[in-house]
């Protein structure tokens, strides 16, 4: 049996509000992180002065001092200071909304995660090298039905970042610095160190644990890919895993979820379909862990049967899910089925 409790009225009105203000937010900060990046001064050079712009590390000369140069330097840094005062204030509602959010108790994403999420979208792994897969895709899922799970099924003390190799990884590198994946998770929680030398694993002084998964290749012996995003020999390697090949190619959905202080984080994960017939397919496995088995066909029916209540027009036989395999797609007779039935009403507490 699975119950869902659906969002009231001033909840949606809230998180929708929240929403709003944090795409606001990303907007501006988007543009001072691209447009605003850098820096702007004059330099003298041979007695005439030159307008020079930093972007990383290199300064450009933009040209002798002009007319246009003089427009472009001061449009560059009014328009930086404008933004700045933008993005304060709008952080100053953000704080406000996350108060009466976790007053409404809102928030349900466990607040590592949402802090890892946060520094992986600042280097723009997110939707691009890296997707989240496991239990951490549901307070994603629930968000697109306007549902909450069973907090039972949603317990989780580690998150799972699926890895797609066929990302450009040479300016991926360029991008994330010499520390990789193991400098950007450091940037959420100092204490993170890998679990031994080129690791899938890592873990913070709380043993919350990271995984980087990978699916296997499709031909093991001529296969040459990097295992990892970064280079360095502290850094995490995929580990490659049989069945993630149909989540890699899986189509993707994004959306904002509150954290347990209320604040909002974005990410991507597999489509809700897949993640329930993949879920349901290890659940089948022979090698697969027995209280693992059980947590993962609980879940994909939940999964399932959420889409057939509230996501109705996300169909099992949709041509989208072409890349996953006719004997896993048979699974979703099984889902089908769950989807269709309405349990009975809750009738007593979440004791």
């Amino acid at each position: 049996m699975f119950y869902f409790s659906e969002l009231k009225s001033d909840q949606i009105r809230q998180t929708i509000d929240t929403e709003q203000l944090f795409e606001a937010w990303l907007a501006v900060n988007a543009e001072l992180s691209h447009r605003f990046a850098g820096a702007m001064a004059w330099k003298t050079v041979s007695g005439r002065d030159y307008l020079y712009r930093k972007a990383k590390t290199a300064w450009k000369s933009l040209g002798p001092r002009s007319f246009d140069t003089e427009q472009t330097y001061h449009q560059f840094h009014e328009g930086r200071d404008e933004r700045r005062q933008r993005l304060a204030a709008l952080s100053t509602k953000l704080d406000e909304m996350a108060a009466i959010n976790r007053a409404m108790r809102l928030g349900r994403m466990p607040l590592t995660t949402a802090r890892i999420l946060r520094a992986l979208n600042r280097a723009n792994l997110i939707g691009s090298a890296l997707d989240i897969v496991g239990t951490n895709a549901l307070f994603l899922y629930e968000r697109l039905g306007g549902i909450r799970i069973d907090s039972g099924l949603l317990a989780t003390g580690d998150i799972d970042l699926l890895f797609d190799a066929r990302t450009n990884l040479n300016l991926l590198r360029r991008n994330i610095g010499a520390e990789g994946l193991m400098g950007i998770l450091r940037t959420a929680d100092k204490s993170f160190h890998s679990l031994g030398k080129r690791s899938f694993r890592a873990a913070n002084k709380d043993g919350y644990l990271v995984d980087l998964i990978g699916p296997m290749p499709s031909h093991p012996i001529s296969n040459s890919r990097p295992a990892s995003i970064g280079q360095n020999e502290d850094d995490l390697a995929a580990a490659e895993i049989e069945g993630l090949q149909w989540l890699v190619n899986s189509p993707k959905v994004a959306a904002i979820v509150l954290d347990e202080r209320g604040y909002p984080v974005q990410y991507t994960c597999p489509d809700p379909r897949s993640f329930a017939l993949h879920k349901l397919w290890l659940s089948r496995r022979e090698d697969r862990d027995s209280l693992k088995k059980l947590r993962d066909e609980a879940q994909a029916h939940a999964v399932a049967n959420m889409i057939g209540r509230y996501l109705p027009h996300l169909r099992f036989d949709d041509p989208v899910l072409g890349a996953i395999p006719k004997g896993l797609r048979k699974l979703s007779h099984e889902l089908e089925h769950t989807a269709s039935k309405s349990p009975d009403d809750k009738i007593e507490p979440n004791w």
